[in-house]
């Protein structure tokens, strides 16, 4: 997470994925699973279609009947997001703005059936835009925190960040329980929540602090570690780039305890503003009932961190 409020909500991105991601998203989605996105047109992929070992996490109860909002058609809902933080937003080479959220917006727009505007800003900007009316949203993977409720509204979480464990590819290792993983060495980030979960819960395993992501990645890559406990979010783009060379997978499922991981990451409007946070709650809703936020996940997270 970057420092200070307001905070992203994940942990470090894989360096040189705007380079990675234009040569994938521009080569007719070649590695990618989804047909239906922003940049690659078509439709999106049916129920049916989709891979059946890839999970798709959900953060919206089916059961949950939302009142439709009633929205002038000629809102123009002011969106603002960054561009430095791949793959949820970044630019391209060309100059177009993409990513996770900025399709997510898109997406939401096109469901409320309204216009919208979307608008790249420094990241100390992007939430005084919205308390100060240059803009009506923020979509920048903020993090929905107390302290931040005191100054925006939040809708519901639209994804949230779990830690995963990974090994060698080659490992025997089977489900990393506590008891599977006592006296083993598991290589973390010093100094973050990971560390402090996995000295809570899992106290007979061999701790091996890191002092960066890439370093304990590195590790394990090698062998040194038997296993990693690390962001989920940047270890599948990780997983899916060619620094892991296909040495590593995901083992076992995530962690998502919110005392550790947070409560996720939301869309922030103006306090005041309740008819928007309501519309744009009802849209994400919407969006994951018709496998349009399923297609977009699958688009920027091939191996999902799920």
């Amino acid at each position: 997470m970057r420092s200070g409020f307001p905070i992203r909500h994940t942990g470090p991105i894989i360096e040189g994925f705007p380079i990675e991601s234009e040569r994938q998203l521009r080569g007719g989605c070649r590695i990618l699973i989804v047909v239906a996105s922003v940049l690659c047109g078509g439709r999106g992929l049916l129920a049916a279609e989709r891979p059946p070992d890839v999970f798709l996490p959900s953060f919206w109860d089916s059961q949950r009947v939302l009142e439709k909002p009633d929205l002038d058609p000629a809102t123009t809902i002011r969106f603002v997001t960054g561009d430095d933080y791949a793959p949820f937003d970044f630019t391209l080479a060309d100059g177009t703005l993409t990513g996770f959220n900025v399709d997510l917006a898109r997406a939401l727009c096109d469901e409320l059936k309204v216009s919208c505007t979307i608008q790249a800003r420094a990241w100390e900007t992007i939430v005084p835009a919205v308390t100060g009316r240059e803009a009506d949203a923020a979509i920048a993977s903020l993090s929905i925190t107390e302290e931040a409720r005191k100054t925006v509204a939040f809708t519901r979480a639209y994804y949230r960040t779990p830690a995963r464990f990974l090994t060698r590819s080659d490992a025997t290792l089977g489900d990393p329980t506590p008891e599977a993983l006592a006296g083993k060495k598991v290589g973390v980030q010093s100094g973050t929540a990971h560390e402090a979960y996995l000295r809570t819960f899992f106290p007979g395993a061999t701790i091996v602090p890191f002092s960066s992501a890439a370093s304990a990645r590195a590790a394990l890559k090698n062998g040194t570690i038997d296993a990693l406990f690390d962001d989920g979010i940047a270890a599948a783009l990780w997983l899916n780039g060619d620094a892991a060379g296909g040495c590593c997978v995901f083992r076992g499922g995530p962690f998502t305890e919110s005392r550790f991981f947070g409560q996720g990451a939301g869309i922030a409007v103006r306090k005041d503003d309740q008819r928007l946070r309501r519309a744009l709650d009802y849209a994400l809703a919407q969006v994951a009932a018709k496998g349009v936020y399923a297609d977009l996940y699958l688009k920027y997270f091939p191996i999902g961190f799920y």
